[in-house]
């Protein structure tokens, strides 16, 4: 193994460790409602999960943003403008999520309109949505320390703090709902204490291992205007990639919707081997936006272009082997997730589409990582309308003919357009730091 390769897992693995933990704190709130009678606890549980994680969905340039720019300033060695943005992300992660505080009750009503439950769940789910809110300076103000850790190739940190917000959340839940007896109020607390505790940890390893550049926190030009402005460009250009992504998400769901309960679940099914492939890839892409944007910092172009050729290596080996393991296991992978023979017989007509994500997916998640570290958003935002586009035109032009096989063909091609328009970008703009090294 040679350093670059050591160096890519460093970063890589605890990014992995903490993608699967994210899904757990959802799952640990639904695993203790289930136990309590009643589906519509259930059912609130998992609409006020959904709000929240779209909500959420639409800032998560807070922690992109921050990532390749601390990774760049990291790579100049300039611990004065390291300690600014983040700063700056902490001090806009507060605004906004003060602005979700006092938005709360339009934007559940928005939400609510657009969602079919019945009275009861809507109650329960209200009333978990107005508890769990007031967790939001936490979630923002920890996605503008995550993408700061893993600018300064730190991604254990944000490793403990997903350890650290689960063992709590699940504590906190318990003991909410079965010793003071709450219930879907005792899930949404556990919740929100579990999100602080997380913050807490980001704030106490920020203390404990970067005391030192407690000296840059006085200095003056914060908020400089001329870096304002390309913070503001940098987070604009992955907030609109966002919405774009969010729309094809979706619309994936509700369209499968259409063909009826058995689609949908196995759309649900199928999607979640996805998924499980995201967590792996999205590890590798953390580690070309840390690396990246350190090396176009410190204008190491010759080891910038070699841990481009590595990332390429680990992604097209990951790759190879979800492919693998797909094709010879996806079936009893399904087989865990429901027992219902119908929506596991009607799978094999679909499951073939899966197979080609590793493949046709992978370059999208690297070169997502790269643009970041390298700050070109821009490029990324192009990809994905083209993309996006793409997957509309494809699924109206042949739904037709094809039914829910058109829906996964246009997906398939959306992930692929993502990688292929990204590189062809790149590799006409010199300007970037990436000519001709994608």
């Amino acid at each position: 193994m040679t350093r670059t390769d050591r160096q890519i897992l460093h970063i890589a693995l605890p990014s992995i460790v903490s993608n699967i933990t994210v899904p757990l704190l959802g799952l640990i709130d639904v695993s203790i409602v289930g136990h309590l009678g009643a589906a519509s606890y259930i059912g609130a549980i998992a609409v006020g999960g959904m709000l929240f994680n779209m909500i959420y969905w639409l800032f998560g340039f807070l922690r992109m943003g921050t990532g390749g720019l601390t990774a760049q300033a990291y790579g100049r060695h300039d611990l004065q403008e390291v300690t600014r943005i983040l700063l700056r992300s902490l001090s806009i992660s507060l605004l906004l999520a003060l602005a979700l505080l006092l938005l709360q009750y339009p934007i559940r009503n928005i939400a609510f309109m657009c969602m079919d439950t019945s009275k009861e769940v809507r109650q329960l789910a209200t009333l978990y949505f107005h508890i769990c809110i007031w967790g939001a300076p936490a979630t923002l103000g920890l996605y503008g320390f995550t993408g700061w850790y893993i600018g300064m190739q730190n991604s254990r940190f944000p490793m403990f703090i997903a350890i650290t917000q689960n063992i709590v959340n699940i504590a906190a839940s318990l003991f909410f709902v079965f010793v003071l007896k709450m219930k879907v109020e005792g899930v949404a607390l556990g919740t929100l204490v579990a999100q602080y505790a997380g913050l807490g940890m980001a704030c106490l390893l920020w203390l404990a291992y970067y005391r030192p550049l407690r000296k840059y926190l006085r200095q003056k030009a914060l908020f400089d205007r001329m870096e304002m402005k390309r913070f503001f460009q940098v987070n604009r250009d992955i907030f609109f990639r966002t919405l774009c992504l969010i729309a094809v998400t979706v619309f994936f769901t509700s369209t499968g919707a259409a063909y009826g309960d058995v689609v949908l679940a196995v759309n649900a099914l199928l999607m979640q081997l996805f998924t499980l492939y995201s967590y792996f890839m999205d590890g590798f892409a953390y580690a070309g936006e840390a690396l990246t944007g350190k090396y176009i910092g410190a204008k190491d172009n010759q080891s910038l272009r070699l841990t481009i050729r590595h990332l390429f290596k680990c992604g097209i080996a990951l790759s190879l082997l979800f492919t693998l393991l797909y094709g010879a296991g996806g079936k009893s992978f399904l087989g865990l997730l429901t027992n219902d023979t119908s929506v596991i017989s009607a799978s094999e007509e679909y499951i073939y589409w899966v197979l080609a994500i590793p493949l046709a997916g992978f370059s999208a998640f690297l070169l997502d990582g790269i643009c970041i570290g390298a700050t070109a958003t821009r490029v990324m935002l192009r990809s994905m309308l083209v993309a996006s586009a793409s997957f509309f035109l494809l699924y109206y032009g042949f739904h037709t003919t094809l039914g829910n096989h058109a829906l996964w063909m246009a997906f398939i091609v959306y992930l692929a357009l993502r990688g292929i328009v990204q590189g062809g970008i790149l590799y006409r703009m010199p300007h970037t730091n990436l000519h001709r090294q994608v």
